[in-house]
């Protein structure tokens, strides 16, 4: 019989490594989760867009005042979307709403993180990619 016994286990070392990379993910999720959730509250206002009765006849103007209203129900940022990234399309009797805009995520030091969005719908009852 043997008295020594396989140690079994995570050396110190390797708890600190296993440490230092979920730790990296979770400050990594820490600053990306906000801008995903403002994005899906983005997608949200053009969608209750889509589904008011009478504006896939309305105006461009009609059509961002409407969002605009949505986007502050929302709890979106004013200064989050531009207003160029807001493009309202007409093609023969249908309407699109397209928003494509970009965020700057500060991650560390000079080192940002950069997301882009596009999301189209169509205003006469149908959903875009």
């Amino acid at each position: 019989m043997s008295l020594h016994r396989k140690a079994r286990g995570i050396t110190l070392i390797g708890f600190i490594i296993v440490l230092a990379v979920v730790g990296f993910f979770v400050y990594l999720a820490m600053r990306l989760v906000p801008v995903y959730l403002e994005y899906m509250n983005v997608v949200k206002s053009m969608e209750q867009v889509r589904d008011e009765p009478g504006l896939a006849q309305a105006s461009p103007e009609q059509i961002r005042r409407s969002l605009s209203f949505k986007f502050s129900t929302q709890y979106v940022a004013d200064d989050a979307i531009p207003p160029q990234a807001i493009q309202v399309v007409r093609e023969g009797n249908a309407q699109t709403l397209r928003i494509r805009y970009e965020r700057r995520v500060p991650f560390a030091y000079n080192v940002d993180l950069l997301v882009s969005f596009d999301k189209s719908v169509s205003l006469s009852g149908g959903a875009g990619d």
